[in-house]
């Protein structure tokens, strides 16, 4: 949406000018069950009456208050009432002539409801007609609800008072109060952020339950709505979230700082989860209505962990601006899969083993785009944090603390954090604040390791340099380190940084590769010799980065490869597998190893599998290289391999087990052949039976998405499988389907819903899209190139920040891998002159075209 970004200098200078010290926020829903009041541009609406006391540092001075409203009627500051169309525009209220010291503003507006997942979201249940609302307010959209100064450092307390509907329960920050009638009025909340403010309100199904420690009680809530209140586990919810606080509490020495801890899983959420203060919101697919594997339930309570975690690091102790919102994301991130490896009586102490496996190849694709930045970005407005939620803030970031982990050591980090949560609470900080204070419990001096890792971007390669004897004793070992240069585009040059590593030697004894000898060590500089190792024998293999301290790309001498490529599924650990993986397949992506010998790697090592976790991530990958990085005169024939596979590992698998649900939706996702689609068709309409498979909910709507896609599901079959699951996931997964199918007029309805219309709410409009993008329809959507470069522009002006994202990155013709793309982008970015925020994605779709063709060659010459 145009006219509402904010400069960091302007938030500066607010910051300088005032401090905020009470919202008072009365809100109307009264008629959100109907839809609110039209506004004549066809949003509902809602009443939002804010009042809000600061104090200005300065007599006369000038600022302004933000707001995203269809209309004002009445702003008053310090009992004067203001010309409303005069001073609000561009989604601001203009506040001129202050009192130096207390101020008081006052504004009525109409706000809207949306079905962007932004701001407050109104969704209705077609199960029960009923209507939910609930709001998301990072990065800028408290303004979407109330008057309010958006930005984290104007911290404030805030003090909800809400009409609803009879019948309904709000939820907030503060506890709830019992109604008054049909009216909540909540207390007010300690100090915090207007993005960390949140309010869920409809007929939700709830179970309470607590957490006691020290004679402290803290209530614990859980919400879902009615009907999913069935597939609701709140024992295992409630299980990992007391498992977090215990482990939180002792670890950062700082009692859970809210009152109470609610857990509410709504509907068509854009993220995973939002750390609102005593009350997170997560998406309710994590109510899981059919059988998931055991790598569902790890990320999920990675989810929840992560969350928890954010109620101290963010919403305790909050970044002063938005270049430090790596520090908030990498810290939850680093800590709750660090409860789930250490804590006691965790169902995941192998949560590394997934970190390297899905994190660290998120982080490794995303440091190599051309808008590869520095972990501590440079964020000059709301425009470039909205598109900075990535795999560097979240995931790069949070391997550079499990290496700075490393480097200071564990109990020396947490003592630094301990004292920083003590010094730093309910205020704001920078990146400074947290490292003076691990330099104070560890000793060390982190303004260079800072330097190189937080503030370069780009990957280091590790390769061993090792020389042996006639004998096999191994004569020199160094390490050689490598900054390949930035990929063209990127800002800053390659450097080479200090790492934290363990070198793991492993040896073949009966059939397995077993660790027989471990040494960790600091690597600096282009060569760091290893002279512990002159002498000794030269085992099997050698794998650098070892229980993967460090964040690099790893590459094996020419033993090692030879033998982990003989027997990569046979390493005993799973952390020195999912390593051994993940450098294959980033070799894969890298043009070094050819997609049809990762192919043939995966086919000879996945049955040894044992992580469930990593064996999907080998599906999604598998199928991605021969999708998009075989050479297309091959890939058929790679296809019809891997789906052979796919089917062979499916009967093969254990009646009933993750394994066999796994290799189910492989083959669903793959099947080709007249024989193979029979089957998925036998399976749905329940002629063909496989021992122990449940053919449910979710699992019926993979086989129907397939069929659809093959042209073996028409409306009709789409429609009555619909009828069998009338809920809101089961509109998404028919939208899917129906923008599968493979024709014309398929596609042509699909994108016209999308592009040439604005009325989908967010998650039906992912569906289309997921639905719309298949990969053996390239010829089909072909044409779609040039239909894409022509609205990209006026859709990114139009819509909201998460819609506009969704069609930017959703539709770009990331399958039409092509000179002709690339030549059809680079005419489109020199033309269309687009803000910096839809060129970064375009220009990183753009990569994804630019890697492809590499790839494709590699393989072709393979």
């Amino acid at each position: 949406m145009p006219g509402t970004n904010l400069t960091r200098d302007e938030a500066q200078q607010r910051a300088r000018l005032l401090t905020v010290d009470a919202y008072e926020i009365d809100l109307d829903l009264s008629g959100a069950q109907e839809g609110g009041d039209a506004d004549g541009g066809g949003h509902g609406t809602f009443r939002s009456v804010t009042t809000v006391r600061f104090d200005s540092a300065e007599a006369g001075a000038d600022t302004f208050i933000d707001l995203v409203a269809p209309a004002v009627h009445e702003v008053r500051l310090n009992g004067e009432a203001l010309d409303a169309g005069a001073v609000f525009k561009d989604s601001r209220i203009a506040l001129a002539g202050l009192r130096a010291g207390r101020n008081e503003l006052r504004v009525v507006a109409d706000c809207a409801y949306t079905n962007t997942g932004e701001g407050l979201h109104r969704f209705v249940d077609p199960v029960d007609q009923q209507a939910y609302l609930y709001t998301q307010f990072e990065v800028p959209d408290a303004r979407r609800v109330y008057a309010s100064f958006e930005q984290p450092d104007l911290k404030a307390t805030f003090q909800f008072t809400v009409k609803a509907p009879e019948g309904w329960t709000v939820v907030s920050n503060s506890p709830t109060p019992e109604p008054s009638g049909t009216v909540w009025r909540f207390e007010p909340t300690p100090r915090i952020s207007t993005y960390i403010t949140a309010l869920i309100a409809g007929p939700y199904h709830s179970v309470h339950s607590s957490y006691e420690k020290d004679g402290r009680t803290v209530p614990l809530g859980i919400y879902c709505r009615p009907s999913l209140a069935e597939h609701l586990d709140a024992e295992e919810i409630f299980a990992v979230t007391r498992q977090g606080f215990e482990w939180f509490q002792e670890k950062f020495d700082y009692d859970y700082p809210f009152a109470k801890y609610d857990q509410l899983f709504v509907p068509e959420f854009n993220a995973g989860a939002m750390e609102n203060a005593g009350a997170v919101t997560i998406r309710d697919q994590y109510v899981f209505r059919s059988k998931v594997t055991d790598a569902a339930y790890e990320v999920r309570a990675e989810t929840i962990l992560h969350e928890l975690a954010h109620m101290w690091f963010g919403d305790l102790v909050t970044m002063e601006w938005w270049n430090d919102l790596w520090l908030n994301e990498s810290f939850a991130t680093y800590t709750s899969i660090a409860c789930q490896a250490y804590a006691p009586g965790s169902k995941w102490p192998h949560s590394w083993t997934t970190f390297a496996n899905s994190m660290k190849t998120w982080a490794y694709r995303q440091d190599q785009l051309p808008s590869t930045h520095p972990i501590m970005a440079e964020i000059n407005d709301l425009d470039d944090v909205l598109v900075n939620f990535d795999g560097i803030t979240y995931a790069k970031g949070a391997s550079v603390l499990k290496q700075l982990v490393a480097y200071v050591g564990m109990d020396e980090f947490f003592q630094g954090v301990q004292a920083y949560f003590k010094a730093q609470a309910f205020k704001n900080t920078r990146l400074s604040d947290l490292l003076g204070a691990l330099e104070e419990t560890s000793g060390r001096d982190l303004k260079t390791w800072s330097k190189k890792w937080l503030e370069t971007a780009g990957i280091n390669i590790l390769r061993p340099k090792i020389e042996v004897d006639a004998d096999g004793v191994i004569t020199s070992f160094a390490v050689k380190q490598e900054a390949p240069a930035l990929p063209p585009g990127a800002k800053g040059e390659p450097v080479l940084r200090p790492h934290r590593i363990a070198i793991g030697s492993y040896e073949l004894q009966g059939g397995k590769l077993v660790r027989t000898g471990r040494i960790e060590l600091d690597v600096d500089g282009a060569l760091t010799p290893v002279p512990q190792l002159a002498g000794t024998r030269r085992p099997d293999v050698f794998l650098l980065n070892d229980d993967d301290l460090s964040y690099a790309k790893v590459r094996l001498d020419e033993e090692s490869l030879k033998t982990v490529t003989a027997h990569l599924g046979d390493f005993t650990e799973s952390l020195p597998r999912a390593l051994s993986w993940a450098s294959a397949w980033d070799m894969t992506r890298d043009a070094e190893l050819p997609a049809r010998d990762y192919l043939s790697l995966v086919l000879s090592g996945i049955g040894k599998e044992s992580d469930i976790g990593v064996v999907q991530s080998l599906h999604r990958q598998v199928k991605l290289a021969l999708d998009l990085y075989a050479a297309p005169e091959w890939r058929e024939q790679g296809l019809t391999a891997w789906t052979a596979e796919t089917l062979d590992q499916l009967r093969a698998a254990a009646p009933g087990s993750d394994h066999q649900l796994a290799w189910a939706r492989a083959f669903a996702a793959s099947a080709r052949t007249g024989e193979q689609l029979d089957l998925l068709q036998g399976l749905l309409d329940g002629t063909e039976e496989i021992s122990g498979l449940a053919v449910d909910t979710e699992l019926r709507w993979s086989l129907v998405q397939r069929l659809a896609a093959t042209g073996r599901a028409d409306e009709k079959a789409i429609a009555a499988e619909l009828e069998r699951d009338k809920t809101s996931a089961g509109e998404r997964h028919a939208a899917t389907a129906r923008a599968a199918r493979p024709t014309a007029e398929a596609k042509a309805g699909a994108w016209a819903s999308v592009v040439e219309s604005d009325k989908l709410p967010n998650a039906v409009q992912e569906a289309v899209i997921g639905g719309f993008v298949q990969t053996d329809q390239r010829e089909l959507l072909a044409s779609y190139t040039a239909k894409y470069f022509d609205a990209v522009k006026d859709i990114w002006n139009s819509r909201s920040h998460e819609m506009a994202q969704q069609i930017a990155v959703g539709l770009y013709p990331a399958l039409q891998v092509s000179q002709e793309t690339l030549d059809a982008t680079d005419a489109w970015l020199a033309s269309a002159e687009p803000g910096a925020a839809l060129r970064r994605l375009i220009t990183e779709s753009r990569a994804g075209i630019e890697r492809a063709l590499k790839a494709r060659a590699a393989d072709a010459a393979a």
